[in-house]
């Protein structure tokens, strides 16, 4: 459900009647003209259980917004948590009791631009392992600015995730489309989410040698993001679609700063894509979502904003390559989401994965 008002009443009654009894998953894009602070208050006023993030774009059927609220329920909710401190991984994961023979479903939003979101996702693992599928994204702004960005009935929060545990199944696909240049190569020092050697040398010099030759275009002083959202890295897996790591920028001591952590001794490849690779890997997330699925109620898209900054104007093919295979097999499923800063699943043997430039599509029943 899309809501275009601005006017908090109204949005809360709004809320309030779509999602009934149950807590509502609240996805706010990043220019929305309202005071989330005085949304929070008043949905607690009314007493609505509710989470949610900012981000850059959000997407309703098949549009996608730079202002606007999504609403989505989240239906028979177990539990609901928010956790601070993402970057100093001083918290605790609260436990959460999962019966036998029942499907389970986590949704998290966490701060996109703080660092030890991995960490924050392995001890999720480490806690709940295979009892549930894991789904999710990164909150903030494209302007890369960290700022308050998650919230729940506790407040907005930077450096922080929520989440939400469903007793309901869910079908996830993923796919990003990307594919190798060259490599691999070994980061040989990294610290959280700046790669600081590859292969023992300084980490930009060896980046630049391989892009400007691949691309034929030249890195300046302005010009780094430009050039880099098409040569992302993917950390190597072996049988399976690489993890793609975003360089976002070069520090000043010529340092790349990605979009996830990496780790020391880690194998990359540094990849490209084109227009036709991209929408034929989301179209292939859908169907195997999809193919799995029986009866949903709603499909959730977390699509990497890097995405559309590639794609441009060819974006939209993406975004109807997916809405078009939801609705040619559910033609009643309601689609929302949002356009990222990573993206979140426990994809294929259920470990769970923080990615870049990637598309998740999940069905929940």
């Amino acid at each position: 459900m899309l809501i275009t008002s601005t006017n908090i009443t109204e949005i809360v009654s709004v809320i309030s009647d779509h999602v009934n009894q149950n807590a509502a998953l609240i996805t706010v894009g990043e220019h929305t003209e309202i005071d989330i602070d005085n949304l929070i208050e008043e949905l607690n006023t009314a007493g609505l259980r509710f989470m949610g993030g900012l981000f850059p774009k959000v997407i309703h059927g098949n549009s996608i917004l730079d202002k606007g609220i999504v609403i989505n329920t989240l239906n028979n909710l177990e539990s609901m948590f928010l956790i601070k401190n993402i970057s100093t991984k001083d918290y605790e994961i609260p436990e959460v009791h999962f019966k036998q023979n029942q499907d389970y479903s986590l949704f998290t939003y966490v701060d996109g631009l703080t660092s030890n979101i991995s960490h924050y996702l392995s001890e999720l693992y480490e806690h709940y392992g295979m009892q549930t599928n894991y789904f999710g994204g990164g909150a903030g702004s494209l302007s890369l600015e960290q700022q308050p960005c998650v919230f729940c009935n506790d407040g907005i929060f930077q450096d922080a995730a929520v989440f939400a545990v469903m007793s309901m199944s869910s079908r996830i696909g993923v796919r990003h489309g990307w594919s190798k240049v060259e490599g691999p190569f070994i980061v040989t020092k990294a610290e959280g989410n700046i790669i600081k050697e590859i292969n023992w040398k300084n980490p930009f010099e060896v980046y630049k040698e391989v892009v400007e030759a691949h691309s034929g275009k030249t890195f300046t002083d302005d010009n780094f993001f430009d050039i880099a959202k098409g040569y992302p890295f993917g950390i190597v897996k072996d049988n399976a679609e690489c993890i793609v790591r975003d360089p976002l920028m070069v520090n000043e001591n010529n340092e790349l700063v990605c979009v996830g952590e990496l780790e020391d001794n880690t194998l990359v490849d540094i990849l490209n894509g084109n227009e036709a690779s991209l929408i034929a890997a989301a179209e292939e997330a859908t169907k195997e979502s999809v193919a799995q699925a029986i009866m949903p109620r709603k499909a959730i898209i977390i699509d990497c904003i890097s995405r559309i900054l590639f794609l441009e104007e060819n974006f939209d093919k993406e975004l109807t390559a997916i809405t078009s295979t939801i609705q040619n097999h559910f033609p009643e499923v309601s689609i929302g989401g949002a356009l990222t800063l990573g993206e979140i699943s426990s994809y294929g043997e259920g470990f769970l994965e923080f990615y870049n430039k990637t598309v998740v599509v999940g069905l929940f029943e």
